[in-house]
This record gives structure tokens, C-alpha cells and sequence, in this order.
């Protein structure tokens, strides 16, 4: 009887299970690292047991641990406010956008669009690595950045490396801060960003670094970094740092991910 069940498995059950593991799979990656993944995995042992003591018709405990995972839906909400926040502004990017299965109208729509010139920024990071001159800035890609946009003062500037070096320079009054390109233009500088809480972050890395992952956790903006200790360039996106061996590489990397 159980194997004639068995074959009664429909494609849109594998369809089922495939999406649900998915899900499963983001939420992991989105707590990875994080102090929220020792609850993560609490409440999925939580509902494991629940499972089981239902399946064994242990009603009283099966009832208390069903109303304490209902009940507890509220307090999730509170306690993975960051990660939700993450998750849902990764739903809304070009990622997931319906928009990516129509890429051949998508050039159409970037013609009015200047594109970002990443080479003299990055020959900009890598001079300024070569001092030591801290550096923060931020690419904008599709989610807006006003709501960091005002912190600093406004600029219109065709992105070029001179002006980047002079920004960044250790007695420039513009220096503290961010600095904001959108398209090909600095829009902005002294920006100042939300700083990320996640303790995964290594302590070597100071406030610039958490800012630029505070900033690409709450929007698709990619950040470049220059160390002041070490005149190490960082690149984040997504809240995490990309690793990359070469600065062609690294240049790669950025262009493609300006393209999506």
C-alpha cells in the first residue's frame, strides 16, 4: 500500500520540495555567522520535536510545543528583523526581478542610464592603497540610496581619479565619511551609512569596513574600501566581502555586477 502511495508522487511535489529546500538554504545563508543562527537551529530542533510528538500522538506535549511555535511567530519577527529585512530586499533586487528574464529589453532601458566607469576608481583605491589613505565608496546599482543620499553633502561630479584622490586625501574637509557614485557622477561625499552589527566580522576591520556592509545589507549597492592600517582594498556586496586575487580580477567582478 505504502509503495502504491509512493508512486502517486507528482512533479509539482518534487516542485515543492526543490522551492521549500531553497528557502531553507537563503534563510541559512542569510543567519550564517551571525548569533541568529544558534536560534535558527533551536527553533528547527523545536519543530522537529514537535513533529515527532505529534506523529506519536503525544497530544499534551505536541500541544504545548504547537502553541509555542505559533505564539512564537511574533517574537521571530522581532528577534530576525535584520535577516527579514535582508532577505526581503534580496527578493526585490535584479536577482530575483522578473526583469532578468527580459534582458534583451534591459539595454534599452540603461541607454538614458550613464554607466559607471569602475577603472579610475579602482586606480584611485590602488593609489590610495599605496599611502595608506582610507577610502569608503559606494556604487549604486538599482535601490535608491537617499535615505543615506542626505546624511552627506550633495556633489555632481563626473567620476574621474583625481577628484577621488583629493576627496579621500587625509586634510581634505571631505574625507570623513562615504562617498556616493551614482551612474558616473559622485552625488555625494561624507555620507555618513548605517554600520552592520553582525560580531562574524573580523575585529581587524574597522568602521569603514562595517559600514559598507552595514550599507549593502539594506540596499543592492557594492562598496569598495581602503584600509588605513594596511591599504588593503576590500569589495562587499550583499553584506558579505568578495574575495578576488588580482586587481583585474577584482575589476571584473565589479562590471559584472554593475550589469545585472
Amino acid at each position: 500500500m505504502d509503495f502504491i502511495e509512493f508512486t502517486d508522487f507528482r512533479i509539482i511535489d518534487a516542485i515543492d520540495i526543490f522551492l521549500v529546500a531553497g528557502l531553507l538554504y537563503y534563510l541559512y545563508r542569510l543567519v550564517k555567522g551571525t548569533v541568529a543562527i544558534n536560534i535558527f537551529i533551536g527553533i528547527v530542533i523545536i519543530y522537529g520535536i514537535w513533529w515527532l510528538t505529534d506523529l506519536l500522538e503525544m497530544e499534551m506535549l505536541s500541544k504545548i510545543l504547537g502553541g509555542f511555535l505559533g505564539v512564537g511567530m511574533f517574537a521571530l519577527i522581532v528577534v530576525f528583523q535584520q535577516e527579514i529585512r535582508k532577505f526581503l530586499l534580496m527578493l526585490g533586487s535584479t536577482q530575483f526581478n522578473i526583469r532578468r528574464i527580459f534582458k534583451q529589453f534591459k539595454s534599452i532601458s540603461k541607454d538614458s542610464i550613464a554607466v559607471t566607469e569602475i577603472t579610475p576608481i579602482i586606480e584611485a583605491c590602488v593609489k590610495m592603497s599605496n599611502s595608506n589613505t582610507g577610502a569608503l565608496i559606494v556604487i549604486k546599482r538599482n535601490n535608491s540610496l537617499d535615505f543615506v543620499k542626505s546624511s552627506g553633502d550633495e556633489m555632481d561630479v563626473e567620476v574621474n581619479q583625481p577628484i577621488i584622490e583629493s576627496i579621500f586625501y587625509k586634510n581634505s574637509p571631505l574625507h570623513d565619511g562615504a562617498m556616493l557614485i551614482e551612474g558616473n557622477k559622485i552625488t555625494a561625499t561624507r555620507v555618513i551609512l548605517p554600520v552592520s552589527n553582525d560580531r562574524s566580522i573580523p575585529l581587524r576591520f574597522g568602521l569603514r569596513h562595517r559600514a559598507a556592509v552595514g550599507v549593502s545589507e539594506k540596499s543592492d549597492a557594492v562598496c569598495l574600501v581602503v584600509s588605513e592600517e594596511n591599504g588593503q582594498i576590500s569589495y562587499l556586496k550583499d553584506g558579505d566581502f568578495v574575495l578576488y586575487e588580482t586587481i583585474e580580477e577584482l575589476t571584473t567582478i565589479i562590471n559584472n555586477d554593475l550589469m545585472q
